[in-house]
C-alpha cells in the first residue's frame, strides 16, 4: 500500500506549532500567524495562511477577528463552520480565564486594576454591554455577569434585575462596568442617570455600590475616582435623613 504523501502545508503548520511550543509565547508571531495556527486546529490538511491573512485584512485587528460573527468569518474563503472552532474557542477560553482570575480578588483596590481585568473581554464589543461584579462583605469578587446588552438607556437597564441578581449571589456590594464602542469613555448624561438610579435602588436594600467603570479604547472613566459615587451617596443620605 502506498504511503500518502504529506500535504504541502503540513511542514509549515508543524513549524508554526513547534515555534509556539518552544517558548509557549506568541511574542514572535505575526497576528495572521496566530489566526492561522488557530484555524489549523480544525483544518486537517488545507493551507490556512491565506485565509488568516484575508481575515486580518477584513477585520483590521486580531481583536476584530476574535469579535467577528461566525457569519462574517465564513464569508472568507477557507473559513467554514468547522474551523471556526479555534478562533471562537480561544476567545471564550480567554474570557472565562480572566473572569475566573477575578474571583476571590479584592476588586476595589483601584480602578486601573479593575480596568485591566475587564478590558480584554469588553474592548471590542460592537454593542454596549453592562457588566455587574458581585462582591461579598469583604469586597472579594463572588461573580461577574453581563446583565444588559444594546444601547444603554434608563429604560433598558432595570434596577429590579440588578437587585434580583445581587440577592441571588448574596452580594453585599456591586461594581458596574460598561463599554463605549465609540472608544470614548466619557460618560453620557444617560450613564450618570443610570448610575444614580441603580445606586439609590441598591441603597434601599442595603447593598453598596463601589464603582461604575466606563471602558473605551485603552482608556476608562471611573465614577468613583471622579467623586460621582461619593456625591450620589451624599445626595441619597440627604434625601433620606
Amino acid at each position: 500500500m502506498d504511503t500518502p504523501k504529506p500535504h504541502k502545508s503540513e511542514g509549515h503548520r508543524k513549524r508554526l506549532r513547534e515555534k509556539f511550543l518552544t517558548t509557549m509565547d506568541l511574542s514572535g508571531f505575526h497576528d495572521y500567524e496566530v489566526i492561522e495556527l488557530l484555524l489549523t486546529l480544525a483544518t486537517p490538511r488545507r493551507d490556512c495562511k491565506q485565509a488568516a491573512k484575508d481575515a486580518l485584512e477584513k477585520f483590521k485587528t486580531l481583536q476584530g477577528v476574535f469579535e467577528a460573527s461566525p457569519k462574517a468569518l465564513q464569508e472568507i474563503k477557507g473559513i467554514g463552520p468547522a474551523n471556526l472552532l479555534g478562533i471562537k474557542l480561544i476567545k471564550a477560553v480567554a474570557d472565562r480565564y480572566l473572569e475566573k482570575k477575578l474571583i476571590k480578588k479584592d476588586a476595589v483596590n483601584n480602578s486601573k486594576e479593575l480596568f485591566d481585568h475587564l478590558y480584554h473581554s469588553m474592548r471590542d464589543k460592537t454593542r454596549e454591554c453592562f457588566r455587574v461584579i458581585f462582591l461579598d462583605a469583604k469586597n472579594k469578587v463572588i461573580a461577574s455577569e453581563t446583565l444588559f446588552e444594546g444601547t444603554l438607556t434608563a429604560s433598558s437597564v432595570y434596577p429590579r434585575e440588578v437587585i434580583s441578581a445581587a440577592l441571588t449571589h448574596h452580594a453585599a456590594a456591586l461594581i458596574f462596568a460598561h463599554n463605549h464602542p465609540s472608544g470614548d469613555p466619557n460618560p453620557s448624561p444617560e450613564d450618570v442617570s443610570i448610575t444614580r438610579q441603580l445606586l439609590f435602588a441598591c441603597k434601599v436594600v442595603g447593598i453598596t455600590v463601589h464603582e461604575h467603570l466606563v471602558i473605551g479604547d485603552n482608556r476608562y472613566f471611573s465614577f468613583a475616582d471622579q467623586g460621582h459615587i461619593a456625591r450620589m451617596n451624599h445626595e441619597y443620605n440627604q434625601q433620606n435623613s
